[in-house]
């Protein structure tokens, strides 16, 4: 932006803009008026006559920031942001109106947003604000189900879980547990006490059960369906073994030995579900927890939004519970993680299997977490790498630098920031430390240094796509006509990223051209007779 640009966008401090030089205190009451009114922009690097002083978004101002909302209690969601005015750095915080209840700072006051400052409120101002703005958390209203409809096995477990020992004493600790309420017409079950203590949460309470569905490859109707319904801590366990169960795994034989590969990590899924049973709105009762799975991936969609101040931006950094006691429960069970390490636990299992990352998407009436049954390796080379790990000890980002040196590539210093964005001391440590442990050798010293799988250890042949065997068959394939990843796999027995693998390595050596992309690659040798584009109908001939 020009500075002419920025002064039009943020004119002067008013109702829904705060001007900061810096990141300071101050910022966390910008933060609370903001979110207790209609949200607004703080914007950090301008002071308080609109000069731009500049405050660079670095990756420990956007830490910072993440912990201030974290200190903070019940702020509105929330958004980072660079921009450069003129070329200099300010960084942008957008907080938006938090929906339900009201935000305070961490030493408890409540301010609004009057003009161009944050107000505290006191006495009879305060009492009528939060009367205005506190509600009643759903989870623990009464779910209008009396506590003898429970079950009693299910109550009896959970308090075998607490280690309730005197049963006459139970009602008591459930309703000090908020999973249950007295009124004047009885005991009933909370709404949070009805997922886990009814033998079907769905007949009393809407839609309360996850719907997996089975779409076959390409289809756009399913071909399966199932309902789990039971209890919320039954429904987790069942859901995650069928679901396992249907993926099934893939097998791999190397040598003596054979593998049998989960398609995901059954934490991850575990994780995933539990997450969306545990944060969905159970206010919206006309609608269930969804798993679609396909031949690629499996879709998890729990209905409303991610609760405030939670984004899909910040859903690493930042934690919130739209169901504190639904999730307590569920932790006494050992089915979810402690408090922000679910999606940590997520996407670092997802890593270590390597695999693509899980993809989050909020559609403000829903949340999908799509989980990926891809990845940048090889089954083959996955239980390659399980081999190698009974030999030493490997971390995630050695698996990579493994995997491409049993392709045949010559490691060096900078080969291995590029894969890794690792700087340069980082990248030679690895590099030693894998060769100090007998995996890679080296030749060379110092700038020189290169770096190539053992000796002593040999991938199978299916990892070692540069060999002369399937370079032989590649090349008299071309002499024929294009080439598809499709006809390669078919001469070969490769699987499809073993036999892109293949196709890119002879591109990178000049033995081969690639035309189109995606799906319609084809791949010719570079002689006269090829050269240019095939035809259209050489194209569907192949």
């Amino acid at each position: 932006m020009s500075k002419t640009e920025f002064g039009a966008a943020f004119p002067a401090e008013n109702d829904h803009i705060e001007f900061k030089a810096g990141f300071g205190g101050s910022l966390q009451e910008a933060i609370v008026a903001f979110s207790n009114s209609d949200g607004g922009v703080i914007v950090i690097g301008v002071d308080d006559s609109g000069q731009v002083v500049g405050k660079q978004l670095t990756q420990g101002l956007v830490n910072a920031i993440h912990q201030l909302f974290i200190d903070t209690r019940n702020p509105g969601r929330y958004e980072i942001h660079p921009i450069l005015v003129n070329g200099t750095g300010v960084s942008i915080v957008s907080v938006a109106r938090r929906v339900q209840g009201f935000s305070q700072t961490s030493d408890g006051r409540v301010l609004i947003r009057r003009g161009a400052r944050n107000q505290p409120l006191f006495g009879e101002e305060l009492l009528i604000f939060a009367g205005e703005r506190q509600t009643i958390r759903f989870d623990t209203a009464n779910s209008g189900v009396l506590l003898a409809e429970a079950a009693a096995q299910l109550i009896s477990d959970l308090a075998e879980l607490y280690s309730w020992s005197n049963a006459e004493f139970w009602t008591d600790r459930l309703v000090e547990n908020s999973l249950a309420v007295r009124t004047g017409d009885g005991v009933f079950l909370t709404i949070a006490g009805g997922l886990f203590l009814l033998a079907d949460p769905s007949a009393h309470l809407g839609k309360i059960y996850v719907e997996v569905l089975r779409y076959p490859d390409g289809a756009g109707d399913y071909d399966n369906r199932m309902a789990v319904t039971g209890p919320l801590q039954g429904q987790i366990e069942v859901t995650v073994d069928h679901i396992m169960q249907e993926l099934g795994t893939e097998p791999v034989v190397l040598g003596v030995r054979r593998y049998e590969l989960p398609r995901l990590p059954r934490v991850v899924l575990r994780e995933a579900i539990s997450n969306a049973v545990a944060h969905r709105s159970y206010e919206m009762s006309s609608t269930s927890v969804r798993v679609e799975m396909r031949k690629d991936s499996v879709k998890i969609i729990s209905p409303g939004g991610l609760p405030e101040p939670v984004t899909v931006q910040n859903l690493r950094d930042t934690q919130a519970s739209r169901n504190i006691e639904v999730i307590r429960i569920l932790r006494q069970y050992r089915l979810a993680e402690d408090a922000g390490r679910g999606i940590d636990v997520m996407q670092d299992e997802m890593q270590n299997a390597l695999l693509d990352p899980p993809e989050f998407v909020d559609t403000g009436h829903s949340v999908e977490v799509v989980l990926p049954i891809r990845g940048p390796v090889s089954a083959t080379e996955r239980a390659w790498i399980l081999g190698l790990e009974k030999q030493g000890s490997i971390d995630p980002k050695d698996r990579v630098l493994l995997i491409h040196s049993a392709r045949g590539e010559t490691l060096t210093n900078a080969r291995v920031r590029g894969l890794l964005s690792e700087d340069r001391y980082d990248a030679r440590q690895r590099l030693q430390r894998l060769r100090d442990a007998g995996f890679l050798r080296q030749t060379g010293e110092r700038a020189g240094a290169t770096y190539r799988l053992a000796d002593r250890l040999l991938p199978p042949s299916t990892i070692l796509v540069t060999t002369a065997d399937f370079r032989s068959v590649v090349h008299e394939l071309a002499k024929k006509g294009p080439l598809t990843n499709s006809s390669v796999r078919a001469a070969t027995g490769l699987d499809r990223i073993d036999a892109r693998a293949l196709l890119e390595q002879l591109v990178a050596e000049g033995k081969l051209r690639r035309y189109g992309r995606g799906r319609g690659s084809h791949y010719l040798m570079p002689t006269k007779k090829w050269v240019g584009r095939p035809r259209r109908a050489t194209d569907r001939s192949q």
